[in-house]
């Protein structure tokens, strides 16, 4: 039994390149790569769908992130608790530049003014971004 298992196991692979030889039409071609084709939860694969500015692409989605960066202050509201900062590239974290808002307690939020030119630190993950600490420069 087992040496039919092992035989069948090493057949596969034959089996599967001599598929993978047979021609295609083009139809099929067209279908089998076709890159705006959602993947098993319905989302576009090929980076199709639009993403917001304050949505940066991270490698690892699932992890919290700690990161330096430096900017301007376009924007503090209290009522959302967020200072908006304008910020070159990351690349402790793979971001490029870009203006977002970070979570900032009121502590934080009462350091700075708009216009004001800063150094931040601060956390990044699935649930949003925080600023630790800011500072003007």
């Amino acid at each position: 039994m087992r040496v039919a298992t092992y035989l069948g196991l090493l057949a596969a692979p034959f089996a599967l390149a001599a598929c993978d030889s047979a021609q295609e039409t083009p139809e099929a071609a067209q279908t089998m790569m076709d890159d705006s084709m959602p993947d098993g939860d319905g989302v576009p694969m090929s980076g199709d769908m639009p993403m917001s500015g304050d949505t940066p692409m991270m490698g690892d989605t699932d992890a919290m992130h700690d990161a330096r960066a430096e900017g301007t202050v376009t924007a503090i509201d209290p009522e959302a608790g967020t200072i908006t900062i304008k910020h070159g590239p990351i690349p402790a974290i793979d971001w490029p530049a870009m203006t977002m808002s970070f979570e900032a307690d009121k502590q934080l939020r009462d350091q700075v003014g708009v216009g004001d030119a800063v150094a931040f630190e601060f956390t990044t993950g699935p649930q949003g971004s925080s600023i630790t600490s800011i500072a003007p420069q």
